[in-house]
């Protein structure tokens, strides 16, 4: 063994000739995660190929970083092998966990030297993660190979999925295709769906849709899907089809957005959840990112969003487009710290109001404190939203402030939103994002009334940016979706139409919307 192991008591032990006489290679080709990639030539899945010549890479100069690996099932872990590039680890960790979120060490290495690392540990668990505490180099953390050895659960689950049938495409827009398929059944559970583009997975999906985005106008795409169980069982892929794109410039673009962020915890912590959200809007890449309220927790002072806010969410900063929630009027002079801590942005015309626009879209962002809480209830804003709507020249419009009108959430059903909401569906918005019950619930087009209506905004409440969840209430009859979860919208927008998708912190979309045709 080249490196020096300290080893860990509780958790390891020298495996016996006998077991390890057992254990096969678990980890390749199996999906990886990251904290930080330098490039997308070194991504993570280069790390699991089984190629000696293609490696990962994080990002140079950053401390800690990790490389995390789902084995698809329980196993017992007994060799961890590292081939190290040039850049490697002086001090590192190797932890494994059974959820993928909360992790033990099984094995810590101090002295790293850069040769191949072949470390004997005793572990349980279906992830393994790589933890880099200390550089060598000032480079990043790179290895040609990560290869973890073992055997899986003998009770464990092996019957896979039925193949998934009737996947069909609807209508497609210049950048986007809307597919949906019957569901799969399983032995013991469906946990998602792997869309194949091409004949590669693209994404994961743990409904029976999704909207694949970002593609080339007038171009044919062959796509296929199949299921997935929690022991990482898989069906065979579904038959195929090809789906066209329409033609058109090709304009679209990305939005990401939430409401009810920054708890003040920094990613020192596990549970703290607004580090994990602001890294899915880094992978997102988006043109503009969109919040809706309560940015920052508990009283929202220039002080807690410098310590909290600003270093996650923060880096968004020069493309935000931010609202206040009732958080935001909790400070010793209300909304002072909001106010100072993004400056002009918060008020780019003068008043917390104010609209913006991109491509063929006309953005509205309120302050719905205005009707909400009747201590601040000036009625100057609603003549300015009026003008603003009838003077608007773009096609599709999209409206965001805190407190939603329909909610199943904690909250409920918002009778202060009222006239707000009766003046968006008399005005043909095509989208309204809200935040506030810190839940996930996608709407249905609805009428003034709240009944299901095609002619009537689609409603998003979009509150699990990283504040502590709520219990929900019984759903809406015009509820599309209702999760307790964290997530980020992100919102594909072309110059017609937009489709929206939740995206769970572990990556995963846990929610995709149809393809909408802006009413204007």
């Amino acid at each position: 063994m080249v490196a020096v192991i300290a080893l860990l008591p509780s958790a390891i032990a020298a495996a016996s000739p006998a077991t390890q006489a057992a254990d096969v290679l678990l980890s390749q080709g199996k999906p990886v995660a990251t904290s930080t990639v330098e490039s997308s030539t070194y991504a993570g899945a280069k790390a699991v190929d089984g190629s000696a010549t293609t490696r990962w890479a994080s990002v140079e100069g950053a401390d800690p970083q990790w490389l995390r690996i789902d084995l698809g099932q329980s196993a017992a872990i007994h060799r961890v092998l590292l081939n190290w590039e040039a850049a490697y680890a002086k001090k590192y960790r190797i932890e494994v966990s059974d959820d993928g979120a909360n992790f033990t060490a099984a094995t810590s290495i101090d002295n790293g030297d850069g040769k191949t690392d072949d470390l004997t540990v005793n572990a349980h668990g279906r992830y393994v993660r790589f933890v880099g505490v200390t550089r060598a180099t000032s480079y990043g953390y790179s290895f040609w190979e990560m290869q973890v050895f073992g055997s899986t659960d003998s009770s464990g689950d092996t019957q896979a999925p039925t193949t998934p049938a009737g996947l069909t495409a609807g209508t497609a827009t210049a950048t986007s295709a809307a597919l949906t398929w019957s569901a799969a059944t399983d032995n013991v559970g469906v946990a998602g769906y792997d869309i194949l583009r091409n004949g590669t997975a693209v994404a994961t999906s743990t409904t029976t849709s999704y909207t694949d985005t970002g593609l080339t106008p007038d171009t044919s795409y062959t796509y296929a899907v199949r299921a997935r169980d929690a022991a990482g069982n898989t069906s065979p892929a579904s038959a195929p089809i090809t789906v066209k794109t329409a033609a058109g410039n090709g304009t679209g673009f990305v939005l990401a957005a939430a409401g009810d962020i920054a708890e003040r915890c920094t990613a020192s912590s596990s549970s703290c959840v607004h580090p994990k959200t602001a890294k899915l809007v880094e992978n997102m890449n988006p043109a503009a990112v969109i919040t809706m309220g309560d940015n920052q927790y508990d009283d929202a002072h220039l002080s807690d969003f410098k310590s909290y806010y600003d270093t996650t969410w923060g880096k968004f900063k020069s493309k935000t487009h931010p609202i206040p929630g009732n958080h935001e009027t909790y400070d010793d002079t209300p909304y002072k710290g909001y106010d100072d801590y993004f400056g002009a942005i918060a008020k780019p015309q003068g008043q917390r109001y104010y609209s913006w626009e991109m491509g063929n879209w006309h953005f509205i962002a309120l302050d719905s404190n205005d009707f909400a809480t009747h201590d601040f209830g000036p009625s100057e804003q609603l003549a300015w939203l009026k003008q603003d709507l009838a003077a608007n020249t773009k096609g599709c419009v999209a409206a965001y402030y805190h407190h939603p009108r329909w909610s199943s959430g904690d909250h409920g059903d918002n009778p202060d939103s009222t006239e707000l909401w009766n003046i968006m569906t008399a005005n043909k918005v095509d989208l309204v994002l809200n935040g506030h019950d810190h839940d996930y619930e996608r709407f249905f087009p609805q009428n003034a009334d709240g009944k299901a209506d095609a002619n009537g905004p689609v409603e998003i409440v979009g509150g699990s940016g990283g504040a502590n969840l709520y219990d929900l209430s019984p759903a809406h009859p015009t509820t599309a979706k209702l999760l307790k979860t964290y997530g980020v919208l992100k919102l594909s927008m072309t110059d017609t139409s937009f489709q929206s998708q939740l995206i769970g912190v572990d990556g995963k979309v846990l929610d995709s919307s149809p393809t909408y045709a802006c009413h204007q």
